[in-house]
């Protein structure tokens, strides 16, 4: 009887031994099963803060809508200024834009503080150059060559060629010419007030017409007002050269 009595005790020690190295077996499995779970769930909240911060940031370096006229020239802009910004209180008032005016003798052209070599060259990009300390306060305009084409409106979508330089010191910003000097297609109503209003025409200044080449000068409030936008500070006026090579509607 003792003997089976030992037998008994050391079956009933065996089976609670298995039965805890089971429940420990169960334990780790347990512990790996969670601690799996929490890897592959920081993995997941990762990705998704990356895609977050990807598709909230992917745009930063399109300073205008795929860029162009006011872009950094370095981030290879393809289409001309968009987003107009709404002038502050502070900003001196508008006034009147008079008719552009008439071409000068000869290729190179003095207009307001903003000379231009190879003005009549259509083929070339022109050299713009500005130095004036004059602050204006209405679009201002030069036709360097008249057009004799379809004439632009303020609606219309056109093609031109393009140069763009800050009016203050004649950096540069934006040029078509240096990006293969093929024209950039868009719509007027989409693009800064003084694009529409110096292609378009507005009050007395005569739309332009396919064929023609402009010099325009643009105070702050019909560029970007107070906001930068890449090169350009804020209020800044500027200058453009443009060509309108065609008005393919809306015209």
């Amino acid at each position: 009887m003792p003997s089976s009595n030992q037998q008994r005790r050391d079956a009933a020690a065996r089976r609670l031994q298995k039965q805890l190295e089971e429940r420990r077996a169960r334990e780790a499995a347990r512990k790996r099963t969670t601690l799996i779970a929490s890897i592959i769930g920081t993995v997941v909240l990762i990705a998704a803060v990356i895609v977050v911060v990807v598709l909230t940031t992917g745009d930063d370096k399109k300073p205008i809508q795929g860029s162009g006229p006011g872009g950094n020239p370095q981030t290879a802009p393809s289409t001309p200024p968009t987003t107009p910004t709404t002038p502050t209180s502070s900003a001196p008032p508008l006034g009147a834009p008079v008719a552009c005016a008439k071409p000068p003798k000869g290729d190179t052209a003095t207009f307001d503080g903003v000379t231009v070599t190879g003005g009549t060259d259509l083929k070339h990009a022109p050299t713009v150059k500005s130095l004036s300390e004059h602050a204006p306060t209405a679009l201002e305009c030069m036709d360097l060559v008249v057009g004799t084409g379809k004439p632009a409106t303020p609606t219309s979508t056109v093609s031109v060629q393009y140069t763009g330089v800050l009016y203050g010191n004649g950096t540069k910003f934006d040029s078509s010419w240096d990006r293969g000097g093929a024209p950039v297609s868009f719509s007027l109503t989409g693009v800064v007030p003084g694009f529409t209003q110096g292609i378009g025409g507005i009050g007395k200044v005569e739309p332009m017409r396919e064929g023609g080449r402009r010099i325009m000068i643009l105070p702050a409030q019909l560029g970007y007002g107070t906001q930068a936008n890449g090169s350009i500070p804020a209020n800044s006026p500027l200058v453009f050269v443009v060509d309108l090579t065609s008005v393919t509607a809306g015209g």
